[in-house]
């Protein structure tokens, strides 16, 4: 259970954090970009079937939630649910309020896996995640102390090398940098145990 924070920061982290990944999502789909983990396999899968992203995204992470009950608890799961929820809904409609005429690929990758980046941390600081690799990435840091940017990275960079089936080489390149700015972020800002507060010393 998250004692650090109420129902209120909770809820308004799990809609900001969803929020920022489905704008990054939105940016990688204007240029052809992929990126890794259930994201990444949508977004493959996008170019080979007649599915959209957020279609995909949503039953791809069906069978990750019995893992996020069993060892991260019913609060989790239940918030990782909404979450992508919001993500599979946001990403496919981002186009009834946003329009982007022009965006160059190189300012997607980064900016769009930055954004990524900082929606997964919102919602990893608020004991939440979107799912698939992500709730993998969280249980090998909680119950071996494995850092989970580091084995999002492995993960996510194996998804892309894959996607060089359908997309051209330039294209992975860029991808491939993307998802290394996204798991850069998580890396460097969640660590364990860094941003608990330490018991005063004794005189």
């Amino acid at each position: 259970m998250d004692r650090n924070h109420s129902k209120r920061e909770n809820a308004l982290a799990l809609l900001i954090g969803s929020s920022l990944v489905s704008l990054g999502i939105f940016f990688f789909n204007q240029v052809g970009l992929l990126t890794g983990g259930t994201a990444g396999l949508a977004l493959f899968l996008q170019r080979v079937t007649d599915f959209s992203f957020g279609e995909l995204f949503f039953v791809i992470n069906l069978p990750f939630y019995w893992l996020a009950y069993t060892q991260m608890g019913k609060r989790f799961t239940l918030s990782t649910l909404v979450a992508v929820s919001i993500v599979s809904f946001c990403a496919d409609h981002l186009t009834a309020v946003l329009t982007i005429n022009t965006i160059h690929p190189v300012y997607a990758a980064l900016f769009g896996g930055g954004l990524i980046g900082m929606g997964m941390l919102v919602m990893f600081r608020h004991q939440c995640s979107l799912g698939g690799f992500n709730t993998l990435a969280l249980f090998l840091q909680q119950r071996f102390g494995i850092r989970a940017g580091k084995v999002q990275m492995a993960l996510d960079c194996s998804i892309v090398i894959l996607s060089l089936l359908v997309v051209e080489p330039w294209l992975i390149g860029l991808s491939v940098a993307a998802a290394i700015t996204t798991n850069l972020v998580l890396a460097m800002n969640h660590k364990p145990g860094r941003y608990q507060v330490q018991p005063p010393q004794a005189a």
